[in-house]
């Protein structure tokens, strides 16, 4: 059901410029846990009312106009969680595919999910396969679900297939630029992340993004991921348009 608020802030506030707007927004989605534990419930229900944070998420970009939305679903240091946890997420993360693809469909998004998926279980892999291929020509906001995700790793990987194209022949060390590498990298075809928020008030990144956020404007909030709300996303896009993006170079403000 819809609440009072998320009908209020259906469509753009009126204090945000649409033409300033991030085209990408990548999000660090932490809290879960804590949230939990503070309504004396188990993590596993962090996980799940996060989970439909980041469905109204989703579609307050598509409403807002954000082209773009990234989310850091488990990344690869999170199997070192509780085994219960990790089993509980992997089941969650294929029902959820399973019974949004339609909706998904009807919306017009266009996902894609990022990180070494071949460790994932089999049934969740097939899942993925599915929502991706069903979704491919979709003209709407791209949807991007780092699962099983490492921005070390991924930079790794990107070095030995360019190496592995050397020893081939097929390309020249002379050859290797920005465009090249960032074509070896999962989120090839995907535009940078203009924003990139994180709750629960951690300042790091925690292995995400780390080529692609080189120069994302971040945003922290102590808020906690079940807590982020349209109010709160509100508040980060409100941040982003106070900045001023210079990308190295000389300012506007003194």
């Amino acid at each position: 059901m819809t609440t009072a608020k998320h009908t209020i802030l259906r469509d753009l506030p009126a204090d945000l410029d649409h033409d300033r707007l991030p085209r990408h927004v990548a999000v660090i989605m932490d809290g879960n846990g804590r949230w939990a534990k503070r309504q004396g419930k188990p993590r596993i229900m962090g996980h799940r009312r996060g989970v439909d944070v980041l469905k109204d998420l989703l579609r307050c970009c598509r409403d807002w106009g954000v082209e773009a939305l990234t989310a850091y679903a488990f990344s690869t240091e999170n199997w070192g969680r509780p085994l219960e946890e990790v089993e509980f997420l992997m089941t969650l993360f294929e029902r959820v595919l399973r019974q949004e693809l339609r909706e998904m469909m009807k919306e017009n998004v266009r996902i894609k999910f990022v990180g070494n998926l071949d460790a994932l279980p089999t049934s969740l892999q097939a899942e993925i396969e599915r929502s991706m291929l069903e979704t491919k020509d979709n003209q709407g906001i791209r949807f991007t679900i780092a699962t099983n995700y490492g921005g070390r790793q991924e930079i790794i990987k990107a070095c030995r297939s360019i190496a592995a194209q050397i020893q081939q022949g097929i390309i020249q060390p002379d050859d290797i630029d920005e465009s090249l590498f960032e074509r070896h990298l999962y989120t090839a075809g995907v535009c940078d992340p203009d924003l990139l928020i994180r709750t629960s008030g951690e300042m790091r990144l925690s292995n995400f993004l780390l080529w692609q956020a080189a120069y994302s404007e971040l945003y922290v909030t102590d808020t906690l991921w079940p807590d982020f709300d349209r109010t709160e996303f509100h508040r980060a896009l409100l941040s982003y348009q106070q900045r001023e993006r210079r990308f190295g170079k000389v300012g506007n403000k003194i």
